[in-house]
């Protein structure tokens, strides 16, 4: 099973516990207890590995495809300003991550990276609307050739560290991954309106396999200011 990286040092330390009370069970006084600590220990050992997998994804083979950045429940399917990246209106579909689910993210589409910010903020439930403007949050913007992509890493109650990967300049290609969220966490994506939307609250979606929405078949025509050099 591939892990993300940033799993390692909480597996090593709760294996290294649980291995030092299953040792000390046999050597001290109080072996029940040191017994039932230990067993905690070892789920907690394997709840984290379970936790930071990382599965390579089996990107569809549909080119137009806006695969899921994230991995859970989708909670919203609506439009939505965003005036930070795409500069109005749009598109905004909300994906629930339950600390069961799969917390590494990956791009949407392919593109260059326009655009990356951090906010701190409130640690609310990541289910509730005021979420995606309250909560903790991290922000990248991809350009492609059909317009705008806004992803919002969004922590939850539990979460305390978001990870984001790419820099601005960056080109990221549909699949890859783009950061993490420690734990419990919310991702919300953001596109044009002209973009078919595919998905409907509900759904259950894969990161990097899910199909989200589809992109125009022509890119859209570009002024002679943006052909401009």
């Amino acid at each position: 099973m591939r892990l993300a990286p940033e799993g390692i040092p909480f597996i090593v330390f709760f294996a290294l516990l649980a291995a030092g009370l299953a040792w000390g069970a046999t050597t001290f006084p109080y072996p029940r207890l040191l017994q039932v600590l230990a067993g905690t220990f070892l789920g907690l050992t394997l709840f984290s590995v379970w936790f930071f997998r990382n599965p390579e994804p089996a990107l569809p083979d549909d080119p137009r495809a806006v695969v899921a950045p994230g991995q859970g429940r989708i909670i919203v399917v609506e439009e939505a300003e965003e005036p930070e990246w795409l500069g109005g209106p749009a598109r905004k579909i909300s994906i629930f991550l339950s600390v069961f689910d799969v917390h590494v993210q990956r791009a949407p589409v392919s593109g260059t990276v326009g655009h990356r910010a951090y906010r701190p903020g409130a640690y609310a439930v990541a289910w509730a609307d005021k979420a995606s403007t309250d909560n903790e949050q991290a922000e990248l913007g991809l350009e492609t050739g059909h317009g705008r992509v806004l992803v919002k890493q969004i922590a939850g109650l539990v979460a305390r560290r978001i990870v984001t990967d790419p820099q601005e300049g960056d080109t990221v290609e549909k699949g890859e991954r783009i950061g993490l969220i420690r734990f419990g966490s919310r991702v919300d994506l953001f596109f044009p309106l002209d973009w078919e939307v595919t998905t409907e609250v509900g759904d259950r979606v894969t990161v990097g396999e899910s199909i989200l929405a589809r992109m125009p078949a022509e890119e859209p025509a570009r002024t002679p200011l943006e052909r401009a050099p």
